[in-house]
C-alpha cells in the first residue's frame, strides 16, 4: 500500500491533506503498517494539513449582472410590473392636478381608468389627454 494513502487512512483524511517530512526518508521506508504510521505521526514526521475554509455560496441567491438572463422587465413578476406602472401613472395624474392642468372630476375619471388598466404607460396617458383635449395649459 502506498505510504501516503496509508497515512491518510490513519489520519482519516484525503491524500492531499497529508504532509510527509522529506528529511526522514529512512524511517518512512521502514514503515509498512498502520501502527508504524501512527508512530511517525506522533514523531511529527507525518502531519495532517489544516482544512481550507471555504465559503458556501447559494447560487440561487447570487443575482449579479453576470448571472442574469432576459431583459430587465422580463425578470419581474406581473404584479411588480403593475405596481411600477400604476405608481408612475398616479404620480403623473397628481402632478397634472397639482399644476391645475386638469380639473378634479377629470382627475378622478382618469385615476379610475388608470386603475382599470386603460393606460399602457405614461406616454399613452399623455397622448390620451392631448387627443381628448383635456389639458388646460396647452391650448
Amino acid at each position: 500500500m502506498d505510504k501516503k494513502r496509508l497515512a491518510a487512512r490513519v489520519l482519516k483524511t484525503g491524500k492531499s491533506k497529508v504532509w510527509i517530512n522529506p528529511a526522514n526518508k529512512k524511517e518512512l521506508t521502514e514503515a509498512i503498517t498502520a501502527q508504524d504510521m501512527r508512530l511517525l505521526i506522533r514523531k511529527c514526521i507525518i502531519k495532517k494539513l489544516p482544512e481550507k475554509k471555504t465559503i458556501a455560496i447559494n447560487r440561487k441567491a447570487v443575482k449579479g449582472q453576470g448571472r442574469r438572463k432576459g431583459a430587465g422587465l422580463s425578470r419581474l413578476s406581473s404584479k411588480r410590473k403593475w405596481i411600477i406602472k400604476i405608481r408612475a401613472l398616479r404620480a403623473e395624474l397628481k402632478d397634472l392636478r397639482d399644476r391645475k392642468m386638469i380639473e378634479k372630476p377629470i382627475y378622478n375619471d382618469l385615476y379610475r381608468k388608470a386603475s382599470g388598466g386603460f393606460f399602457r404607460d405614461k406616454s399613452h396617458l399623455k397622448n390620451y389627454l392631448e387627443r381628448q383635449e383635456l389639458l388646460k395649459g396647452k391650448k
